[in-house]
Formats: structure tokens, C-alpha cells, sequence
């Protein structure tokens, strides 16, 4: 299948479906050639990039309205983005998208590219927000948060290391062409294939997102403490912490994403124990010094990352999310020994999420020591809402 095929199918499950792109895209581009791969999949990060701005466009030059899920307006995001964002010339453009529409309209899609093409249509500097995530930033954060955040979803965000052995960084650094934050940490500009990287097959690295990194290491030291690591899948914390010397207890619901986990774990040398299991229905054994609760979320704090969040969520999902993270948060602090300490994350931005859900902690038996926010766009990297908590001795 053509690499431009395989976007415009990526788009409908996406878009129609609500899957997200990480599960989709590796089954659609199986097969592909490296060179297609890379096109399928820049084709469809900028087509959701710029997705508000890429509809505004069509729905002014298309003689009648599209449906959203149209097979023809997928063709057409498609062709735009490699038109307007990778600069696919005019006459490939056509060339391309019209053999994607069998039964379609193709005088109509070979209509609206050209008229754009007549107007020299171009895309704004920043992509357009959706709604109604815009206005609901818009009133949390203030525009200048707002320009922020449109200027990461308009970037293709880099890629983000962490090390099994912190003493690696400078090394790993030089022979990879990156950049550290950290002892532990590196960044590489552009679009990368991990398992392709030197070093990976080895072990040495995983993927994880800085500001991730950043969420566990609020718990402070965890060398040769207890941890326990929940809705822990597919793992990039659990390995951190089992790398920094901690005795990890990783549980997640979610089987497939544990057996991933499992495959870091073996790859890297790093030992954690794992468990499958409900973490409404699982009881530890014992009260942990240290726990980690990384909750369901709305992942509107990835958008960076992953631009289809912000098509596949919606504020109405937020009272049901903020009830099962209040349930899970009412769990975890009833294994927390006293004197212990509990980080309370979610990548969301939204206040229904973070500070409305730990606003219970006192009631749980538990203290706030520190609430912060980590935002795309001016923070290290995916938005996070961290709170640290802890059980007090008496």
C-alpha cells in the first residue's frame, strides 16, 4: 500500500475509530519501505497538526460541505499536508490523491486543490488549537500559555532518552549527535526509529519523555527502598527507578502493555516484579515506603506528541476520569507506610485532574508537601499535573 494510502486509512481510525496513532500505525505501515514508513507517518502528524487550519482550508474552497469522516475530506487533509507542510509539488500533489478516491468525488477533490493552489493557499505561522480545548486553555492559562502551546503542537517534538547507566550520558551523547538535560537523559533532534539506534538492542536507552523522567524523580532517593509503580505500563518509569537502584513493583491492568514492559525489562537487564491486575480489586502484601500513581487520564498534556488526543477526547469524559482517579488515588494512599511518600501524576492539563482530585488527599489521611504543573510548550516536555504526597509518622 502506498504511503499516501496508508495516511489516509490512519486518519479514518483515528478521526472515526478513536484509536490512537501508536496503536494504528505500526499493523497499517508493516510492510513499507523505511523511506514510505517516514512519509506515512509525517503525512498523518501533520495532517492532525494541522488539522483546524487544514479543514478551514478545504471548506473554502469545496462547493458544498464535507462530513467530517468523508473519505474525500481524509484525501484531501492528507494531500494538503504533504502540499502546504512537507512542500509536495502541485502536479504530484493531484497526482496521488486523486487514485485514493475509487468511487469517490474526484472532481470535486481535484477542484478544491487546484482553486487552493489558484489562491496560493498557505497555512498560518502556529497550527489552530481545536475547540474546545482553546477556550478551555484560553481561561486556565492565559493567552501567552495558549501561543505556547500552539507552537508545540506545530513542531514535531524531539525524541527523548533515558539511560541504564547515568555514568553514559557524555558517551551516548556524542556517538548519537545529541543533546543532556540530565545525568541519565538524552534529546535528539528529529524523527527517529529507536530500534535502530546503536545501543538500543544492548539495552543502554529507552524511550521516555523528560518530563516524565521528572515525575519520578519527585519521589526523592529510592535506592534499595520499595517501590511501587501503578498503571505502570509500558514501563518507561518503572525501568528509571529499577535502574536507580529501587526494588520496583510494576502493576498494570492492561496485559498486552505488562508484556511490553517485561520485554524492556529483559532487554535492558533491569529487574522489577509485574503484576496483571485491577488496581480497584489488588492488594499489596505490605505497606510501600514509596508509591507512584501514574493515573488514566485524558492525556490532553501530550498533544505535542500525540496530536489525535485532542480529536479523540472531549471535556465531557473528564467527570467520569476525575471519579476512577479519586477511587485509585483513595487505593494507592492506603498502602502508603507512614513516613512514606506518594507522587500523584496525570498528563493532563486539566484542573478536574490534578488539583481538583488531590484536593481529597486530607481526607485520605495524607499530606500535600508540593503541587507543581509542567506545561508543553514552556516546561521540559509532555504537560504533567505532579503532586507529592506523604503519610506522617505519628
Amino acid at each position: 500500500m502506498a504511503p499516501r494510502a496508508v495516511a489516509v486509512h490512519l486518519l479514518h481510525e483515528v478521526l472515526t475509530l478513536g484509536r490512537s496513532l501508536d496503536d494504528a500505525f505500526p499493523r497499517r505501515a508493516e510492510g513499507l519501505e523505511a523511506s514510505d514508513r517516514a512519509l506515512a507517518h509525517a503525512l498523518v502528524s501533520q495532517a492532525l497538526r494541522w488539522r483546524v487550519d487544514l479543514d478551514r482550508l478545504i471548506d473554502s474552497a469545496s462547493p458544498r460541505p464535507l462530513p467530517g469522516d468523508a473519505r474525500a475530506r481524509q484525501v484531501l487533509r492528507v494531500a494538503l499536508a504533504g502540499r502546504l507542510c512537507l512542500g509536495t509539488p502541485m502536479h504530484a500533489t493531484v497526482a496521488t490523491a486523486l487514485p485514493l478516491l475509487e468511487r469517490g468525488p474526484r472532481r470535486l477533490v481535484h477542484a478544491v486543490l487546484a482553486r487552493l493552489d489558484r489562491e496560493r493557499a498557505a497555512l498560518p505561522a502556529l497550527p489552530k488549537l481545536p475547540e474546545p480545548w482553546a477556550s478551555r486553555w484560553q481561561s486556565v492559562f492565559g493567552a501567552e500559555t495558549v501561543e505556547a502551546f500552539r507552537a508545540a503542537l506545530g513542531e514535531i517534538p524531539p525524541l527523548d532518552l533515558s539511560l541504564r547507566d547515568p555514568a553514559e550520558t557524555a558517551e551516548v551523547c556524542e556517538r548519537l549527535g545529541g543533546a543532556s538535560a540530565e545525568p541519565g537523559h538524552v534529546r535528539l533532534a528529529g524523527s527517529h526509529r529507536v530500534e535502530l539506534l546503536p545501543g538500543f538492542g544492548e539495552g543502554r536507552f529507552w524511550v521516555q519523555d523528560l518530563a516524565s523522567r521528572q515525575v519520578a524523580a519527585r519521589l526523592g532517593p529510592v535506592k534499595g527502598e520499595r517501590v511501587l509503580d501503578l498503571c505502570a505500563a509500558p514501563g518507561g518509569k518503572t525501568l528509571q527507578l529499577a535502574a536507580a537502584g529501587a526494588a520496583v513493583t510494576a502493576v498494570d491492568r492492561s496485559a498486552p502493555r505488562m508484556e511490553r514492559l517485561a520485554g524492556h525489562l529483559a532487554r535492558t537487564g533491569l529487574a522489577a516484579a509485574t503484576v496483571v491486575a485491577d488496581l480497584l480489586d489488588w492488594e499489596p502484601e505490605a505497606p510501600f515506603a514509596r508509591i507512584l500513581l501514574d493515573a488514566p487520564c485524558s492525556a490532553t498534556g501530550t498533544f505535542r506528541r500525540n496530536p489525535e488526543v485532542l480529536a479523540r477526547r472531549h471535556p465531557r469524559d473528564l467527570p467520569a476520569l476525575a471519579e476512577l482517579q479519586r477511587r485509585l488515588l483513595a487505593r494507592a494512599c492506603g498502602w502508603l507506610a507512614p513516613g512514606g511518600r506518594l507522587v500523584y501524576a496525570v498528563c493532563s492539563l486539566e484542573p478536574e485532574e490534578g488539583e481538583e482530585v488531590v484536593a481529597i488527599a486530607p481526607e485520605l489521611g495524607v499530606e500535600i508537601e508540593r503541587v507543581e504543573r509542567l506545561l508543553p510548550g514552556s516546561g521540559p516536555g509532555d504537560g504533567f499535573f505532579v503532586a507529592t504526597l506523604s503519610r506522617p509518622l505519628g
